[in-house]
């Protein structure tokens, strides 16, 4: 599948080549992948807060909607300065289900995104957020938002990325597919782009491996339907 913001091209079957075969036809057409890039980690887990323990220990998979909520915050550099996304993912279907995009780093950012999934699921009590030790999560004011709602607050260990592996996997495909190919603006000009990305394609039109190359709607869809 490839995405851009004002195309979307969806494949109609799939081959497998070996890298060779691919890559010469590539060269002539001038033709580059789109490349993964190392990027700077957001998480600020240096402070004196309380973390809370690692209550999902990798289990990834749930078998219905709301059940745990990965979250993780990553950076957007633009002509205007740095920018910072949070996202909460179901992890139930991989959707994108609450996200906001500031140029604050503070917890503020975060508790947008979780109002917006809070607005837009209406989960029950017991949800599980699962997120990094950054003083974002660890603070009072994310942690009584929780407290309010009768979620449950689980974290990574500290230094180890592989514990939240859901919303790492989603900040890689976001920068490989989109970000690393767009010269964003400002503020404004971002979340414009990352609407049509997240909203757009990632959520609606994007296949994913884990479910079983099917998106996220159409997972949840799927799974309503045969559930009824």
């Amino acid at each position: 599948m490839i995405w851009n913001s004002g195309h979307i091209e969806k494949p109609h079957f799939c081959h497998s080549y070996s890298r060779s075969r691919v890559a010469s036809p590539m060269q002539r057409q001038s033709l580059r992948s789109k490349v993964r890039r190392k990027f700077v980690v957001t998480t600020n887990s240096k402070h004196g807060l309380k973390a809370s323990p690692n209550l999902l220990n990798r289990k990834f998979e749930t078998g219905r909607p709301n059940q745990v909520w990965g979250s993780g915050i990553a950076y957007l550099s633009t002509r205007a300065g740095w920018l910072y996304l949070a996202v909460f993912i179901d992890l139930y279907s991989r959707r994108v289900v609450g996200w906001c995009v500031s140029p604050s780093l503070g917890h503020e950012t975060v508790l947008k995104a979780l109002s917006r999934a809070i607005w837009q699921r209406r989960p029950g009590p017991n949800l599980m957020i699962h997120s990094d030790q950054g003083v974002q999560f660890c603070c009072e004011g994310f942690r009584k938002i929780l407290f309010e709602h009768q979620f449950i607050q689980s974290m990574i260990r500290r230094g180890n990325c592989w514990d939240n592996a859901v919303a790492e996997s989603f900040f890689r495909s976001l920068k490989t597919e989109w970000f690393y190919h767009i010269d964003l603006i400002d503020q404004d000009h971002a979340e414009r782009e990352l609407f049509a990305y997240i909203e757009g394609f990632y959520n609606n039109q994007r296949l994913h491996a884990y479910l079983n190359y099917l998106s996220p709607a159409d997972f949840e869809k799927r799974k309503h339907k045969n559930a009824a």
